[in-house]
């Protein structure tokens, strides 16, 4: 089994904290380039939309969407990741990690992927609109789940705040979210997300 990984996607990286979590070292990750403009064609061989991650099976057929991926490596490892007596709660805060992942990703394209001339900065302020809401949101609402057993909606948090380290740092998504900003400080200590951390 095979992962198709990229080093700095957020996304394949929640995968990666996920198979040192649960001890599945022996699914290989293959670091891959692409970008929405020049595609990895093992990538799109993989995925026909040319998105990072993709786990090639030997088995059954490749999985692809982050969330499929970790439920099937979940049940794999039988790791109890998606508990039932929370689901909803651990749903919910791994689709808000994943959105604020896929508007940091889509702010990183448009300034990579568009001519300067064509860049549209108002978009770029309503994608981070849509940030600041859901981290309000993990503030004020979510640290006690967040302090509680290890699921993956806290590995697409703690995700989802290491790429705004590493992608959006000069926006200071700490300031007024002292609680979240402490959790986080915790949980980026942990030694799956330091032996993952993007380069």
């Amino acid at each position: 089994m095979k992962l198709i990984s990229s080093p700095a996607s957020p996304f394949a990286r929640k995968v990666k904290i996920q198979l040192l979590e649960t001890g599945q070292e022996d699914v290989a990750v293959e670091e891959v380039m692409s970008t929405p403009t020049a595609p990895n064609p093992e990538l799109t061989a993989a995925n026909p939309m040319s998105k990072i991650p993709a786990l090639i099976r030997p088995d059954g057929c490749t999985l692809y969407d982050s969330r499929v991926i970790t439920r099937f490596l979940d049940a794999r490892a039988g790791a109890d990741m998606y508990p039932d007596s929370r689901i909803w709660e651990v749903l919910t805060l791994e689709a808000t990690g994943d959105a604020i992942m896929d508007a940091g990703v889509l702010m990183v394209y448009e300034n990579r992927c568009r001519p300067e001339d064509m860049q549209f900065g108002g978009w770029m302020d309503a994608q981070w609109g849509k940030i600041e809401g859901a981290l309000d949101a993990l503030n004020t609402r979510w640290m006690s789940h967040l302090a509680g057993p290890l699921d993956m909606g806290q590995i697409a948090v703690g995700c989802a705040l290491g790429y705004l380290d590493f992608r959006h740092d000069d926006r200071g998504w700490r300031v007024g979210r002292d609680a979240l900003d402490d959790w986080f400080a915790v949980f980026s200590q942990r030694e799956s997300f330091v032996a993952t951390k993007p380069g």
